[in-house]
């Protein structure tokens, strides 16, 4: 028994047809129209009605446009999978690298700036860094898609063996760097809690002169420092101690940036260092200076840090 098709058939096969490249059009007609009518066939042998069963076939066959894809092996997606973890793992380091770099780059050259301000700078880095990252997001994706569609995909396959499996830490490992982590976060929050009497320089009536500028506790920034200090302790220790959780790991990879920002704002701004003590050390205006650049820089590093880790472990809990 012959079936014939009618214009609903038609109409399926030409919508197939006219995304293929013509060569392929006269053999992917005939084995498209075959096989239609072979499984309307079918159908109506089991009691189905002619426009009922060459319905249920197309529909069965799914959108013209994927099933033409499938015929000419041509992807539709973006990225597909035999490169799609190359290209994250390309995208995250180069987030992770390029854009600390080119954004602590542009703070220090803003804060080098004689008429800069510490908004001036948080400014101009915060752009930098989100301009840097669109570009490295669209360019590296364009990259990845080129290769996609010109089959070049071999390119930049590799073979996976056991040995690229992260090392675990140990327990005493683990124990030793939250010790030490904790031990410094002590050190560093008595230093600065206790530093106003604890100067080596005295005033006119025999009181100490503060080393870190007064402004730091008018303003309650120095508590919120040592706050933004004890969540990224906490932070350590979920690490090791918490179930992995996106939530948990925006919140730590926030923490840990918080921080390094407020001390780039901070060093920005010339809110560290009094200024009474720089004169009282005869300390020119060279040297506060290069102490701002210099935590700048410190700060920039710890972001890139921070963001670097952060991406690494979400990589691989993902």
């Amino acid at each position: 028994m012959t079936v014939a098709t009618t214009t609903l058939t038609d109409r399926y096969v030409e919508a197939t047809l006219r995304r293929l490249p013509a060569r392929q059009r006269p053999d992917i007609e005939q084995e498209l129209r075959a096989s239609i009518a072979d499984a309307i066939e079918d159908r109506v042998e089991t009691g189905a009605e002619l426009p009922d069963a060459e319905r249920a076939v197309l529909t069965d066959l799914g959108d013209p446009a994927r099933l033409a894809a499938g015929y000419a092996d041509r992807p539709l997606q973006l990225i597909g999978p035999d490169l799609f973890l190359d290209y994250t793992r390309l995208l995250t380091t180069l987030l992770a690298v390029v854009v600390p770099a080119v954004a602590g780059f542009t703070g220090l050259m803003r804060t080098l700036a004689s008429d800069s301000t510490a908004t001036d700078v948080v400014v101009a880095t915060a752009g930098a860094a989100i301009n840097t990252a669109v570009h490295v997001a669209f360019w590296t994706t364009l990259v990845f898609v080129l290769l996609e569609r010109t089959g070049s995909r071999a390119a930049l396959s590799r073979a996976w063996t056991p040995a690229a499996l992260p090392e675990q830490p140990s327990r005493r490992a683990r124990n030793a760097e939250l010790t030490a982590e904790t031990l410094l976060l002590v050190l560093i929050s008595t230093f600065i809690l206790l530093s106003p009497g604890l100067s080596p320089l005295l005033d006119a009536d025999g009181e100490p002169i503060a080393m870190f500028a007064p402004w730091l506790w008018k303003t309650g920034v120095v508590y919120l420092f040592i706050a933004l200090g004890v969540a990224n302790l906490a932070a350590s220790f979920a690490k090791y101690h918490v179930r992995w959780s996106v939530p948990r790991a925006l919140a730590g990879a926030l923490v840990n940036v918080g921080g390094a920002l407020v001390l780039v704002w901070l060093a920005a701004g010339d809110h560290i260092v009094n200024p009474a003590f720089a004169e009282a050390a005869g300390w020119g205006p060279g040297v506060v200076r290069w102490i701002n650049y210099g935590l700048v820089i410190a700060g920039a590093l710890s972001v890139g840090s921070a963001v670097l880790e952060s991406l690494k472990l979400a990589r691989r809990r993902s």
